[in-house]
């Protein structure tokens, strides 16, 4: 093999492994995320939520929360605050979510009440089938 063949063969490689570092990471950035982003259901018994309390549960490798409220029954919300992205803490004598990093403050039902969050919280859907609660 004469040295400008080898050069030329070892160029070819070299680039084609440079472009396709950059494009695999672009595709797999504009691509939908299809399957891999299917929920999964979290199933937990009634007991561990009572009338008027929470429970912090991780759905989908995300901090969440369901909220047994006597009126409206069972709510799941996301954890993940809307502004920062900070973890939201459920405050009983204020009966509400509250934001630590900047005071957002949302109702039970995960809308904003006050504060700088520009959205609510996103929600989880809930179904109750006996004496389970399924999420997701």
């Amino acid at each position: 093999m004469k040295r400008r063949n080898f050069l030329k063969w070892l160029l070819a490689i070299l680039s084609t492994v440079a472009v396709s570092s950059f494009v695999y990471p672009l595709l797999r950035f504009l691509a939908p995320a299809g399957s891999e982003a299917k929920a999964k259901e979290l199933i937990l018994p009634k007991a561990d939520v009572p009338v008027g309390s929470a429970k912090n549960i991780v759905f989908n490798n995300a901090p969440a929360i369901i909220l047994n409220n006597k009126d409206k029954g069972y709510i799941a919300l996301s954890k993940v605050c809307t502004h920062l992205g900070c973890i939201i803490e459920y405050s009983p004598e204020k009966n509400s979510l509250v934001c630590p990093c900047l005071a957002g403050i949302y109702d039970l039902d995960g809308n904003v009440r006050s504060g700088p969050p520009p959205k609510s919280l996103t929600r989880i859907p809930v179904k109750v089938e006996g004496e389970n609660i399924v999420i997701g």
